[in-house]
Formats: structure tokens, C-alpha cells, sequence
């Protein structure tokens, strides 16, 4: 693996550790809770600086299925981490006790650029 690759590699790693740690913690809790939302912010930023990274050595976004479910995936999750903070601010327990759906969702659609990154990168 290039040396240029391996911070990067590291910090979309993290973001998968982080959020599928949020993701099925708060799942398997069936309530969210503050420190799943600091999970969740902490894969947002992760994946953020990785996504950065391997932009600024790509040369900027592929429109393919890896560059457009990607960026998808960030405002996905921008717009999950926000919600979940916005949910647990207004302690609205229907919301808390349901925003697992939308979680698995966002977090099932975050694995398809994981998934072809990892594809790609074994090229």
C-alpha cells in the first residue's frame, strides 16, 4: 500500500468502527442516546478527513458509483448526526426510541462507497 494512502485508509476505517458502533449500539439499546451521538459525530468526521484526503490525491470527485454514493453518504450522514442531535435536545421519546430506522438506513447506505473503495483499492 502507498505510504499516501495509509492516513487516509486509517481514518475511513475509524469512521466504520465509529459508526457501525453507533449505528448497532443504539440498534441493539433501542433508544438513542447521548453517547451514540458522539459516535456518530465522531464517523462523520473521520470519514470526512479520509474522503478529503483520497479527494485531494485523486484529483477531485469520480462521477462513478464509488464518488457519487460517497458524497451521498456524507450528506446522508451530516443530515443523521444533526437529526440525532436535534431528537435528543428536544427529548421527544417517540423520535428517541425510533431513530434506530433511520440510522440503519443511513449507515446501509454508507457501506456501498466503503464497500467499492475497499473493491477498488484491491485492484
Amino acid at each position: 500500500m502507498p505510504k499516501e494512502i495509509v492516513v487516509p485508509s486509517i481514518l475511513i476505517s475509524l469512521a466504520l468502527i465509529f459508526y457501525s458502533g453507533g449505528v448497532w449500539s443504539e440498534r441493539l439499546a433501542g433508544r438513542l442516546k447521548g453517547w451514540h451521538l458522539i459516535l456518530f459525530w465522531c464517523g462523520l468526521v473521520c470519514d470526512t478527513a479520509g474522503t478529503s484526503l483520497m479527494l485531494e490525491m485523486a484529483g477531485g470527485l469520480g462521477f462513478d458509483i464509488h464518488g457519487m454514493t460517497g458524497m451521498l453518504a456524507i450528506l446522508l450522514m451530516i443530515v443523521h448526526a444533526v437529526w440525532a442531535t436535534l431528537v435528543l435536545a428536544r427529548h421527544n421519546e417517540k423520535a428517541i426510541v425510533n431513530f434506530h430506522r433511520f440510522s440503519l438506513l443511513v449507515w446501509a447506505i454508507w457501506l456501498i462507497p466503503y464497500g467499492t473503495g475497499f473493491i477498488a483499492a484491491m485492484h
